[in-house]
């Protein structure tokens, strides 16, 4: 099975163990801080996806790092997951927790990639109106490319939008191309 099924089949049983204790909220801002941790610890990400390293012992750090940190539910889930010999796939289910909560509560998140940075302003418009079109809250993250000359591009799950320059001028270069042959 691919990691991103078990992964999908993990995080699913923790949305509705924490739908059925009413701490969806609370598991998802404490999930969002063992990412945080993994991202800034590559060691620990290490340690879990070993598979030279007893299963014991990964339980034991898992506890050292994060016992009165996060959640006991989500502690109690990771312990599962490494006795059941799964501890490579933690990282991953991890994430894809934090997508299927988005889905649950109707989340959606975009990206717009700008030649320079866009201010907050420009950034809460842009969400806003994205908000409107697609009726869902929407999380938003800027990227910056200069290739890009001006404009934007936005991305949102499988969709994009492109408003740069760079991307108008492929657009021409292509259509006077066509218009030779």
């Amino acid at each position: 099975m691919s990691v991103f099924k078990v992964a999908s089949r993990y995080a699913k049983s923790l949305i509705d163990l924490a739908k059925e204790q009413g701490s969806l909220d609370a598991i998802k801002t404490d999930m969002d801080q063992f990412i945080d941790v993994l991202k800034a610890n590559p060691e620990l990400r290490a340690v879990l996806s070993n598979p030279i390293i007893k299963l014991d012992k990964k339980v034991n750090i898992l506890e050292a790092l994060f016992k009165d940190k996060i959640n006991p539910a989500i502690l109690s889930f990771f312990k599962i997951m490494i006795v059941k010999g799964r501890a490579e796939v933690i990282e991953a289910a991890a994430h894809e927790f934090i997508r299927e909560y988005n889905e649950v509560k109707g989340i959606v998140k975009a990206t717009v990639i700008s030649a320079a940075p866009l201010s907050d302003t420009n950034l809460s418009e842009l969400k806003a109106t994205i908000a409107n079109q697609i009726n869902a809250q929407v999380l938003i993250t800027n990227k910056v490319d200069q290739s890009l000359i001006g404009g934007f591009v936005i991305t949102i799950g499988d969709k994009q939008y492109d408003a740069s320059i760079a991307g108008k001028l492929n657009r021409l270069e292509r259509y006077f191309e066509g218009q030779r042959g």
